[in-house]
């Protein structure tokens, strides 16, 4: 789902994108200037290897994710504490973001019940 950052107003532009076993669902919403708030929840099941044993197991995931997206080069004028992703076409691919905080979840350390223990 690819949309234009341009076009995203006060309105929230809902969206739902899925992946495998991942749900990938919320909005977007223009913030100020450039700046476009994505406010999402990530959940469903992975597939990861564990960190300790090297078994793979079924991780399940729940998280909240809320970023900026800057149409443009963001130049740091607002003062804010949430990351910036910088668009430099203008346009966002919500499935693209979606492939990209999987793969930061899997890149985090994680360990299956028997080596939790």
């Amino acid at each position: 789902m690819k949309t234009t950052l341009r076009k995203i107003t006060k309105i929230p532009l809902d969206f739902e994108v899925k992946s495998g076993e991942m749900i990938f669902k919320g909005y977007l919403e223009y913030h100020s200037g450039k700046l476009i708030l994505l406010k999402a929840k990530l959940s469903g099941f992975l597939e990861k290897s564990c960190d300790i044993c090297a078994e793979d197991f079924r991780m399940s995931v729940d998280e909240e994710i809320e970023f900026f997206l800057s149409d443009g080069i963001y130049d740091g004028s607002n003062n804010i504490d949430l990351d910036v992703v910088e668009s430099l076409d203008g346009s966002v691919d919500i499935e693209e973001l979606l492939a990209s905080e999987i793969e930061l979840i899997k890149s985090d350390y994680a360990r299956c019940k028997a080596c939790q223990n």
